[in-house]
């Protein structure tokens, strides 16, 4: 069953497929112009491997402008590694450090932009290349000319024979999950029960397989530049409105500003359609405004129904007549915020300036510059291991020792067992190439020609095993495209099977070694710990917010700052977790409602702290709002519990006990606030009921968390 497995085809729309032709027509073609019509041994060997790196290793996904400027720096970068690699490739030492020094700049540079981090082993391959084929300074200009050779025919295939458009794919989800929350939007104003269960049924399928491409692209669409950034959070902003949609109770009925509700829902309805129509490609934009303008109005009805409250409402009363309009509000907020969020991922937001861009590059490398960073940790790991297999290979004189330090970099990955199992795979479809590689090569003997018309045939192979069916498919591919290479440079046979066993053994021994020693649990020791840091830094950026609103006082910027950089830590913790053979175990199930969780808890943070920047100064009502301290102190302090139990394994603390006196107390206070028809009094006090009401939202959560959590922590 599980060589069945390792070697089933998927491939559902032939996107792998085209690849591989187009890699199997280009990379031969070039090659034969290098070594035949050119005939330099060294621009040859450079155009060869460049052709793969550039075709089989890489494939950039995006606009056509954004892709060249992507292909361009890589070509760049290559060429710069070539020229440092040939310098230092007759001395071990040196090569060695330097394999460390750029191996960790280039893993490092993934968390600035998903384009760095989908060209890692292609830039990889051009150091391990130039420094493991020791050359002298005379030899730097063919290498440089092979190199150029292959990326000007390369880019060019890759633009304009069967383009990938990547994001497009995840656009679509994301377009498909935003048709089905309008249309449970739209059951609002139907309030047919069945309907209802069918639609939250249906946009809970489409958000899990938004999620769930989300989560499987190897490198997250986030970084610097707007349309990238922007469908990051798109897919957050959808799944917060897909909660506020889906509550767990029944959805109350629009009996509190029925009119202003109604005409809310509808802009929120038509505005996920149009933000549907622009991931698409379409036409229709969403009206901004109509959200805008419906829901002040709301708030402005919402401000007479609760001067109309009879003094002395009880609690249950006063909720009812906030919950459904506050609800309504915050979905109208959300469906906005997904609108702007639609139209940057089509590329018609504003475009983000460069020095924004290089700023916001220079945090994201900050925040990951912490050995509690799963990915500083990956590219540390990366770094040491290559620079070992380097030094090794180097003194030990094997050869074609850079398949050492390839070895080392296939199968390196972020835990002991993983790595374990990689070299399992990678060693068996080695075994099974070297097995077919020297049939065909015995079978062909030493007739060039037909090596030649083999050539396009094992590339094509080679190119579509590693992404269609299996890491060790691919090996055997790829082990398959070397004998053939080899044999028309050198003929040696079927000899050069046994030389790739042995060095590849080598680098695998190397890499497990280090993949032991540097954090061997991986991900997973640091999943749980980034959860709760987020829980933790969410809860405070709540506070910090909640402050902000009351009085004007608080460090909002900082605590933003904070929750941002946990964020993005649990995220990388979390979908490197999801690649390791250990998170289909120890409660993952109940990981993932939990990570939506601190969303949630973030989310919140950020509203309330837009409530604080629209409050005039002067008018923050501190007396009213102090009722609200007691709250968010206790949410803060019940979510910050929560993370330490999933941390230390103890027991889940149950929901917090609400203050229904302080609650009383505000509200009364607020009625007062709005009888005194002062403008600026009135926005304050509602904008304090929406934050009372983003408190009682979070508290509704810790139920469902709790249970979570328990099942998680006994998993």
């Amino acid at each position: 069953m599980a060589w069945r497995s390792a070697f089933r085809i998927h491939d559902p729309e032939l996107v792998f497929l085209r690849s591989a032709v187009r890699a199997a027509i280009v990379m031969p073609a070039v090659f034969a112009f290098a070594y035949k019509v050119i005939g330099n041994a060294q621009l040859s060997f450079f155009a060869a491997f460049g052709s793969f790196a550039l075709l089989v290793l890489v494939e950039f996904g995006g606009t056509i402008r954004g892709r060249l400027i992507a292909y361009a720096s890589l070509v760049c970068v290559g060429a710069a590694n070539i020229t440092i690699g040939t310098l230092c490739s007759q001395t071990a030492w040196l090569a060695g450090a330097a394999m460390a020094v750029i191996a960790f700049v280039i893993l490092m540079s993934g968390v600035v932009n998903g384009y760095f981090a989908a060209a890692t082993t292609s830039a990889l391959l051009t150091f391990i290349l130039a420094t493991m084929v020791p050359a002298p300074e005379s030899a730097l200009p063919s290498r440089l000319e092979g190199w150029a050779l292959a990326a000007a025919v390369c880019i060019a295939a890759q633009l304009l024979i069967w383009p990938l458009r990547a994001q497009a794919s995840l656009r679509s989800d994301a377009a498909r999950a935003a048709s089905a929350l309008a249309k449970l939007a739209d059951t609002e104003l139907q309030r047919d029960t069945e309907t209802i269960a069918d639609r939250v049924r249906e946009a809970g399928t489409a958000l899990r397989g938004l999620r769930a491409r989300f989560l499987a692209t190897p490198h997250k669409p986030s970084g610097p530049t707007g349309p990238q950034a922007a469908l990051n959070s798109l897919v957050d902003e959808l799944d917060w409105i897909m909660s506020l949609l889906a509550p767990p109770a029944q959805i109350p009925a629009l009996d509190v500003c029925p009119e202003e509700n109604a005409d809310t829902v509808r802009a929120v309805v038509d505005g996920l359609q149009a933000t549907a129509a622009t991931l698409d490609g379409g036409d229709e934009r969403p009206d901004l405004d109509r959200l805008r303008e419906t829901r002040d109005a709301l708030a402005r009805a919402l401000a007479r129904q609760i001067v109309a409250l009879p003094p002395g409402s009880d609690d249950r009363a006063i909720t009812a007549t906030f919950e459904s309009a506050f609800r309504i509000r915050a979905l109208s907020g959300a469906t906005e915020q997904a609108g702007t969020y639609a139209l940057a991922a089509s590329g018609e937001g504003e475009p983000r300036p460069l020095l924004a861009a290089l700023r916001a590059s220079e945090q994201e490398t900050v925040e990951h510059a912490n050995p509690r960073d799963v990915w500083f940790r990956n590219s540390l790991r990366g770094a040491v291991g290559l620079a070992i297999a380097v030094y090794i290979a180097q003194r030990s004189g094997v050869q074609h020792g850079f398949w050492v330090v390839l070895g080392t970099l296939s199968v390196l990955r972020s835990n002991a067992l993983g790595t374990g199992w990689s070299i399992l795979t990678a060693l068996a479809g080695t075994a099974v190439g070297i097995v077919l590689g020297s049939a065909l090569v015995i079978g062909i003997g030493h007739h060039e020609v037909v090596l030649w018309g083999v050539l396009p045939l094992a590339v094509l192979v080679g190119s579509y095993a590693p992404r269609a069916i299996s890491f060790a498919a691919g090996q055997a591919g790829f082990t398959v495209v070397l004998f053939v290479l080899f044999n028309i440079i050198q003929p040696v046979g079927w000899r050069v099977g046994l030389v790739r066993i042995e060095d590849v053994a080598i680098g695998f021994a190397i890499s497990l070694g280090v993949g032991t020693l540097f954090w061997p649990r991986g991900a997973a020791s640091l999943l749980r710990e980034n959860l709760a840091a987020s829980y933790a830094r969410n809860a405070d950026y709540v506070v910090a917010a909640e402050g902000e609103l009351v009085t004007g006082t608080g460090n909002v910027a900082a605590a933003a700052e904070e929750a941002a950089t946990a964020a993005h830590r649990l995220d990388d913790a979390y979908r490197q977790s999801l690649a390791e053979r250990s998170a289909q175990t120890n409660g993952a199930e109940n990981l993932a409602p939990l990570i939506a969780g601190a969303a949630r808890l973030r989310r919140a943070g950020q509203s309330l702290s837009s409530l604080a920047q629209m409050t005039e100064s002067g008018e923050k009502l501190a007396a009213c709002g102090a009722n609200l301290d007691a709250e968010a102190n206790a949410v803060r302090a019940w979510y910050i519990t929560l993370g330490d139990a999933l941390v230390r394994g103890t027991t889940v603390p149950p929901p917090h006990r609400r203050d229904a006196e302080g609650h009383r107390r505000l509200v009364e206070c607020v009625r007062e606030a709005l009888e005194s028809g002062d403008k600026p009094k009135k926005r304050s006090a509602l904008d304090l009921i929406w934050a009372s009401q983003h408190l009682d939202a979070l508290w509704q959560l810790e139920e469902h968390l709790s249970r979570h959590a328990a099942q998680a922590t006994s998993a």
